[in-house]
């Protein structure tokens, strides 16, 4: 039996159940985004060095890095139909932890620990460890759960509508802080204590986290393993071969590999792009590097806006690339990397905060190729077998060039002069580079393997 087989054994699903699949999405991204966009202002605030900003940024990736492919993997051999499925129970405890840990970091500087001492930031760094391993639980059910339910014909609609929450949610996370400042909430605090706006907006995010996470839960019904061996047309114990995480990825479809390549230079590009933004634009626009300063903590707000417009933008462009036909996908990569990589150089040259909405445009444009073509690719390339374990695994083309450009910014940081928006020059010159990789992507599909 073919794999065009197995894939066909799929069936059309309701579109509010695909909505239901991914809408716990939206929580999950919020949570993601009040990290990547508050961190850098939360351990600024409470005394760090930027020039030691690289190891606080490494361990979401790292947490990443080691998280997903096991969640991928023993999801692949999990059933407990009283918790949801297979996928769900991760989902559930990612979502309550993470809800705990959301909690925790904005009031690391209010616990007594003493402005930069090391005590503060081992708290922060631990509670920033947890949240992303948390968050990480909580989102790869996700990704898998399109693999394990969705059939070819209705999997861009799945990702596209996965992609529409995620930056729904990041939008609405970005603006909390500057909304809530504008209701009247206070941006600024004590030396070394977060604002109230930042905190309050960890807390509604830990909220929204839980509701969503919940209805997906209670109303997403996962086919039992003999189903979904019917479906894929593989037998119920091949997820269960004791397989090694290095034997598959052996086995993976070159388009793994290719694809790959491409997301190193992008996600380098958005790691420095989350460590260096907020002081970038302080200094910039504000003309400031000192933490504790209105201009400075004006500058986390106006991030915040920022962010919320690269989302936007994303959106929008995705529906753009939707548009374009198969044959066009590489243009249609390619092009948004280039736009892209022009919109993070810009960032150096800017000084007025208005014009910093087109660099975060074109930033966005970015994102939305990120998100639209990659997962597609790879997991039209897969089989039903080991589906989650081999996503688990992929997640390493994200979590890798994150460790890496941190680590490599101890040496670059100083290297370029210790300003925080010479990096995104350099950032630009990555996203170049993942652009020029797009061409050595070649597209394939399981359903058109030949028989085994």
């Amino acid at each position: 039996m073919n794999n065009g087989q197995k894939k066909a054994g799929l069936p059309n699903l309701n579109p509010s159940t695909i909505w239901m699949i991914n809408f716990g999405f939206l929580g999950v991204q919020m949570a993601f985004t009040l990290q990547s966009s508050q961190m850098s202002r939360i351990f600024q605030t409470i005394g760090a060095n930027p020039n030691n900003l690289g190891w606080f940024f490494i361990l979401p990736p790292l947490a990443g890095l080691i998280v997903q492919p096991l969640v991928g993997y023993f999801s692949d051999r999990t059933w407990a139909p009283k918790l949801g499925g297979r996928r769900l129970p991760y989902l559930l405890l990612g979502a309550i932890v993470a809800v705990v840990v959301m909690c925790l970091l904005p009031n690391s500087g209010s616990l007594g620990l003493g402005y930069a001492s090391m005590a503060a930031m081992i708290f922060a760094a631990v509670t920033v460890a947890f949240m992303d391993l948390s968050s990480n639980v909580a989102m790869q059910p996700f990704k898998m759960m399109i693999g394990d339910m969705v059939n070819d014909k209705q999997k861009s609609y799945a990702y596209g509508i996965q992609s529409f929450l995620s930056n729904t949610g990041a939008v609405l996370a970005a603006i909390f802080p500057f909304v809530l400042t504008w209701l009247g909430v206070h941006n600024t605090a004590a030396k070394g204590v977060v604002p109230m706006s930042v905190k309050l907006s960890f807390y509604i995010g830990a909220a929204i986290l839980i509701i969503t996470s919940l209805f997906t839960v209670m109303r997403v019904h996962e086919y039992d393993p003999k189903t979904y061996a019917q479906y894929h047309q593989i037998s119920e114990e091949d997820n269960k071969d004791k397989v090694g995480m290095f034997a598959l990825l052996k086995k993976a479809p070159k388009a793994f590999w290719t694809v790959t390549l491409v997301q190193f230079f992008c996600w380098f590009a958005f790691q420095y792009l989350w460590t260096y933004s907020n002081g970038a634009i302080a200094l910039n626009v504000w003309h400031t590097t000192v933490v504790s300063s209105q201009g400075f903590q004006a500058a986390g707000n106006w991030y915040g806006i920022l962010a919320a417009v690269q989302s936007i933008a994303a959106v929008v462009w995705s529906y753009v690339l939707a548009k374009l036909p198969n044959t066009w996908h590489r243009i249609g990569y390619a092009g948004s990397l280039v736009l892209g990589a022009i919109g993070f150089a810009s960032v150096f040259f800017i000084h007025s905060k208005m014009l910093l909405i087109v660099s975060y445009t074109l930033a966005g444009v970015a994102w939305a190729a990120m998100n639209t073509y990659p997962l597609t690719i790879v997991t039209n390339a897969l089989s039903g077998k080991h589906m989650g374990t081999y996503l688990g695994l992929f997640n390493g083309s994200i979590c890798l060039p994150q460790i890496i450009a941190s680590l490599a910014s101890f040496i670059l940081f100083p290297m370029l002069g210790h300003n925080q928006a010479t990096m995104f020059l350099l950032s630009g010159v990555v996203m170049l580079l993942g652009a020029v990789a797009v061409y050595t992507i070649k597209e394939t599909s399981a359903e058109a393997a030949p028989e085994e």
